[in-house]
């Protein structure tokens, strides 16, 4: 399985959250998924939040345009991204 999948209405990427890093970065791929450090704890959904806006930024896309489809209490999450290319995320997050 690909880390990033081509929809009819944007992409779906496969992410490995690692929380409570030092900063939010985008650290390569981890297998079939790209890993992503979140300073925020895994507590309340706050690791998912900053999952969110800290993909929104890199992508440059509004939060509503990213859902967290599966894993919303797990390390491995899918994400829904709409309005994006699969080449336009690859570029942003320079993998």
């Amino acid at each position: 399985m690909n880390w990033i999948t081509a929809t009819k209405t944007g992409v779906m990427l496969s992410v490995h959250a690692c929380p409570r890093a030092a900063q939010d970065q985008v650290q390569g791929l981890h297998g079939d998924a790209v890993k992503i450090r979140l300073h925020s704890p895994p507590v309340d959904g706050k690791a998912n939040d900053a999952l969110v806006a800290f993909l929104s930024r890199i992508l440059d896309v509004p939060a509503r345009a990213l859902t967290i489809v599966s894993g919303l209490s797990a390390r491995r999450k899918r994400v829904a991204i709409t309005g994006v290319t699969e080449a336009a995320v690859r570029a942003r997050l320079g993998l």
